[in-house]
């Protein structure tokens, strides 16, 4: 059913923009397997990673354009909406990142109060950052941007980014142990 490979030849309809419904086919038939394997692997839910791939495309299909060829690929904005599309149900279904984000999910089968306490924990412990760093560690590891995407939204060098994500790391991780919460 879900092809994981990438097809070497363009799809025929795919390459402008995805107004018809034709496109949003042939665009489907060409990204849709490697969009539902990376989101499957992302989500490990199978029925979730089915929700979210279609969503993708009924994304993409609603715009019915795509960024300029300079901005990048059809691939890569289809991937792009899937990783949006992912962040709102991994928040609809309680493992965003204000419920804990890949820490509740690595408790999985964990029951319900464990997973609770641990987010109220995880939580505790960012508020103890300073902003700066509460900022930075959650854009990039519950929000996955990259160190120079936010540095160039806080309009900072690269390298305060990079610093404040260390030393915002490094205090989460004492301020856990300090509290008996790190395993």
């Amino acid at each position: 059913m879900w092809q994981t490979r990438r097809s070497a030849a363009p799809a025929r309809g795919c390459g402008e923009s995805l107004r018809t419904p034709q496109d949003v086919r042939d665009a489907y038939e060409r990204y849709g397997g490697e969009l539902f394997g990376f989101v499957l692997k992302t989500l490990d839910d199978r029925c979730l990673a089915e929700d979210v791939v279609q969503e993708t495309f009924v994304r993409a299909w609603r715009t019915g354009r795509r960024p300029a060829p300079a901005r990048g690929t059809l691939r890569s904005w289809l991937f792009a909406i899937a990783r949006d599309a992912m962040a709102d149900a991994a928040g609809h279904r309680g493992t965003g990142p204000a419920s804990g984000g890949p820490r509740a999910r690595r408790t999985g089968g964990a029951d319900p109060f464990d997973r609770l306490l641990s987010n109220i924990q995880l939580d505790e412990a960012l508020r103890r950052l300073s902003p700066e760093h509460r900022r930075t560690v959650v854009e990039v590891y519950y929000n996955g941007r990259t160190g120079a995407d936010l540095a160039r939204c806080l309009g900072v060098p690269a390298s305060a980014v990079r610093g404040r994500l260390y030393y915002g790391v490094r205090a989460l991780r004492l301020v856990l142990e300090e509290n008996g919460w790190l395993a």
